[in-house]
């Protein structure tokens, strides 16, 4: 009180033109305060930008349709296949070597004898027909995407909701959580969208170079408006997480939630902290127990051992035309190439077996069924292309990496993900948090390994959200 009092006699002291100084001063300072907690609170947005990525120049005719679109095959194509699994020219493994050195080739025979002699394509291609499946030309580029409608219910709620996959992955990941996610759940369904990525599957390859996870939502956002869909849900993981956090950074209106189940934060002080004091003091720098069994020993698991699991990664970031020669003639190096993922992303423990695991949540009727879409659309190159269109420059540096999301988002943490990232670090990024999840089993391949889990996640945020 004695110090209000001083600082009255002060003020009282000055002459009246002094008064009105410090007033203005002090009503200057509190607006730009005000102006600048304000700014704070707005919801900031990445541009739109703009693209074209046909062959040949830019055409001056629009084409808004979409069209039915089939997914055929024919003798001529199996033939092929058969005659070159034939010549196919294998490695013997070390002893005892199991997934650690790649695909264990003992192993391989066995997938490939079954693949020759068993696996039924044409049974197959049946099956992915049981969806709807279209095409329509976005940016020069035909966008292949399923699209399927819950069944008619009265006094049901229907939400659209796109899901995005990853590499090495495919629409065809979601077929297993699709008829969950259409089912009434609690007078909940949602209309699913489930495209493929330019240059993956079904979708036509960008024929300019530069197509990175931008230009993907920037596209898939043309495309939910060209489907009369104003507002929607999210979900996505590895590649499908950035593009899907993309759209919703773009366009944050029309995104009313975001689900992952791969995240990543920002380094900073708080990331620092955690990894100072977080393994022995954990509540101390806001993480869980949980989060410090999945986190530590930091180095082993997310240094050394991301090192160890990443070499794909810079070759595809820097010559993946190279490294795709052989896996787009060799149908068994195709086979080799990505399968490794589907054993080791599921489960580093894995690597220890000579079978990779790979039979323990799959059976190889889906695996080669994977195998198949990359092999008969000749899509392994324009996929790997995809590293490298995002990694050309700092990715530290790029737009949406200094541009926080704030739509509602909820998280599926997967102890077998290649990564962990606790809430903690998450908030960093995504701003407004509704829910976030240490999912009991899985890994890198959510939907297609555990699609009831991943399905439960999706509905209990989206209820959150939706809640008045």
């Amino acid at each position: 009180m004695e110090k209000l009092h001083i600082l009255k006699e002060a003020f009282l002291g000055l002459d009246v033109v002094q008064q009105r100084l410090l007033i203005g001063s002090a009503v200057a300072a509190g607006g730009i305060l005000a102006c600048m907690v304000h700014k704070r609170r707005q919801v900031k947005t990445i541009p739109l930008g703009e693209g074209w990525w046909g062959a040949g120049q830019k055409s001056l005719s629009k084409d808004d349709n979409i069209y039915s679109f089939r997914v055929e095959t024919s003798d001529k194509d199996i033939e092929d296949l058969y005659e070159r699994i034939d010549r196919t020219r294998y490695t013997d493994p070390l002893e005892d070597s199991g997934f650690h050195y790649g695909f264990n080739s003992t192993y391989l025979k066995k997938v490939v004898s079954y693949w020759r002699h068993e696996f039924d394509w044409k049974k197959q291609v049946e099956m992915l027909n049981k969806y709807p499946h279209f095409k329509t030309k976005i940016e020069g580029l035909d966008v292949h995407f399923i699209h399927v409608r819950p069944p008619h219910r009265e006094n049901q709620k229907v939400l659209p909701l796109m899901l995005v996959h990853g590499w090495p992955g495919c629409f065809y990941e979601f077929y297993k959580i699709i008829p969950l996610l259409t089912e009434n759940q609690d007078g909940v369904a949602f209309e699913i969208i489930c495209p493929s990525i330019p240059g993956y599957g079904f979708s036509e390859a960008p024929h300019k170079q530069g197509f990175d996870s931008l230009s993907a939502a920037r596209i898939f956002l043309t495309l939910m408006e060209r489907l009369g869909f104003s507002q929607f849900y999210l979900q996505g993981g590895d590649w499908g997480s950035l593009i899907t956090t993309n759209m919703a950074q773009m366009k944050p209106q029309c995104v009313k939630g975001l689900h992952l189940n791969m995240f990543l934060s920002r380094r900073g002080f708080k990331v620092l902290l955690g990894l100072m004091f977080g393994r022995y003091l954990p509540f101390l720098v806001g993480l869980t127990w949980e989060d410090v069994r999945r986190l530590f020993p930091y180095f082993e698991k997310n240094v050394w051992e991301i090192l160890r699991e990443t070499g794909y990664l810079h070759i595809q970031a820097t010559k993946p035309d190279t490294a795709g020669c052989g896996v787009n003639d060799s149908p068994v190096g195709l086979a080799a190439y990505i399968l490794e993922k589907f054993s080791t992303w599921t489960d580093l423990e894995n690597r220890a077996l000579e079978d990779g695991g790979l039979e323990r949540k799959f059976n190889l009727d889906e695996l080669l069924t994977v195998i198949m879409i990359y092999w008969t659309s000749g899509s392994i190159v324009s996929s790997m292309r995809f590293y490298k269109e995002n990694t050309k420059r700092n990715f530290d540096n790029r737009v949406d990496q200094k541009t926080g999301i704030f739509v509602p988002t909820g998280l599926a943490a997967f102890p077998n993900e290649l990564m962990h990232c606790p809430q903690a670090w998450a908030q960093i990024r995504y701003k407004n948090i509704y829910s976030y999840t240490f999912m009991s089993r899985g890994g890198h391949f959510a939907a297609f390994e555990e699609p009831k889990l991943l399905a439960d996640d999706i509905l209990q945020f989206v209820k959150k959200v939706e809640k008045p």
